[in-house]
């Protein structure tokens, strides 16, 4: 038997929501683990729960190589490159956070029993360096756990300014985000800040970062992006626009596969707390948001073109991971893959409208996969808490407070992290932006490997 594409994406569909009708709201057993924790099993010891968060930290520190992979996708003049930015994020990123960055974000929040200096609703006031009262074994575990998350945002960046940006002025930026925009606005979040205590539903929630880290680094590479202009050859003079294909999708398929592995430890680790026993829907419901983001671009991209884009799903897939690292404690399984499911489709969308309609040259997809499902992520939490963890209760159970702060957070953080952003590339470029940041012509015609870093990635292509 003979099944057409439209017709399977049909039944897909229509399971989905089969799934959602019949199941969704039905009781649940043990949401919240408190049952078996219950019974006769040990508990959880301090030095297991150190162990934990810091193996789920070692994980996400390894995520940057799924992200230098992604650049599989760029010409392969501009690898190097690209990496190089990747690995700046790795390593300037965890200095600059341990200098300043920690104690903007964590001063004044205290941390299994210890309270790390002073800190107000705005910002954190002390921790820097680690010195003083921050010199403790359980500071520094949460210093190296949020740490290796902090490179993430270097990293998103670098997927939208990528094949352009002079390495100096990617450095400045990468200096004034780490000290001030992604710090800020964590305070604000995971430090306890204004945006946690909101006195609208549990005050505004984001687990593992939807908004935090993908949201303001996608929107500052948006802001980038458009500072910088497109690349060359990128649109034609009519406005129609080019495809400038990659030197090894098969990279990015592994990047994927390693960045969906540490997704886990990440989402999951983000309990800090070994015995959470929540980590077990915490992990499902990441599995299941990337693996449906991944299958609904490749039905989408066949219906759409004839083609399965194995390049597009695999940004399908990282959508769906940005989309439900926000609600990924909150929420039921069923709701993951609907979440997961729409952070797709508007990924697709997304991409669409900023490269079509804003004419944004984006190499990676950054801003529609991080940027756009970072804000859907936010609301989404809003819309399926389900109110089995941590007293937090969405639309679904039919209250609306949650929604509202949600979508305050997601406003503050576009405002916040995109005028801010707009301010730094003004100051970095001067009166004329473009030029002072951006390679010359010579170098983006041979390529930003040879220009900037003396070598190509790939000596024998040269």
């Amino acid at each position: 038997m003979h099944f057409k594409p439209k017709n399977v994406m049909w039944l897909l569909l229509v399971t989905v929501a089969a799934v959602f009708l019949c199941f969704g709201m039905s009781e649940a057993a043990d949401p919240t683990g408190d049952k078996t924790f219950a019974l006769d099993i040990r508990g959880i010891s301090m030095s297991n729960n150190f162990t934990w968060i810091l193996v789920c930290g070692f994980v996400i520190w390894f995520m940057q190589v799924g992200f230098a992979l992604l650049g599989g996708l760029l010409p392969a003049k501009n690898m190097l490159s690209y990496m190089t930015h990747c690995f700046i994020a790795t390593t300037l990123g965890v200095i600059i956070y341990w200098f300043v960055g920690f104690g903007v974000m964590f001063g004044g929040f205290e941390f299994l029993g210890q309270h790390i200096g002073k800190g107000n609703s705005f910002m954190g006031l002390s921790g820097f360096m680690l010195l003083g009262e921050a010199y403790d074994v359980r500071t520094i575990l949460l210093f190296v756990f949020m740490a290796c998350v902090a490179t993430f945002v270097g990293s998103i960046i670098a997927g939208a300014i990528a094949e352009r940006m002079k390495l100096c002025s990617y450095i400045l930026m990468f200096f004034f985000v780490y000290i001030f925009i992604y710090p800020v606005y964590g305070h604000w979040v995971w430090g306890e800040g204004w945006l946690w205590n909101l006195p609208y539903g549990a005050g505004m929630r984001d687990f593992a970062g939807s908004g935090v880290v993908h949201a303001i680094g996608g929107t500052v590479g948006f802001v980038g992006a458009w500072f910088l202009g497109p690349r060359a050859g990128k649109y034609n003079e009519d406005g129609s626009s080019n495809t400038i294909p990659g030197h090894n999708v098969g990279y990015m398929i592994i990047g994927t596969i390693i960045l969906a592995f540490g997704w886990l430890f990440y989402d999951a680790g983000s309990t800090l707390a070994a015995g959470d026993l929540r980590m077990s829907v915490i992990a499902a419901n990441t599995a299941l948001a990337g693996s449906i983001g991944a299958v609904t671009v490749l039905f989408l991209t066949y219906l759409l073109s004839g083609h399965t884009d194995i390049g597009e799903a695999c940004n399908g897939a990282l959508a769906g991971f940005v989309a439900i690292s926000a609600p990924c404690a909150y929420v039921a399984p069923w709701a993951a893959v609907l979440i997961g499911l729409l952070g797709a489709v508007l990924y697709l969308i997304s991409a669409w409208i900023i490269g079509n309609k804003f004419k944004i040259d984006d190499p990676l997809g950054a801003c529609s996969v991080h940027g756009a499902n970072g804000f859907w992520g936010l609301i989404a939490l809003g819309i399926f808490a389900d109110g089995s963890y941590g007293g937090v209760y969405g639309v679904i159970t039919g209250h609306y407070g949650q929604l509202a702060s949600q979508i305050i957070g997601a406003v503050v953080a576009f405002v916040w992290a995109g005028g801010l952003a707009f301010v730094l590339f003004k100051l970095i470029g001067g009166k004329n932006s473009h030029s002072k940041m951006r390679v010359s012509e010579d170098a983006e015609k041979e390529g930003l490997d040879v220009h900037i870093h003396g070598t190509a990635c790939y000596p024998e292509q040269s």
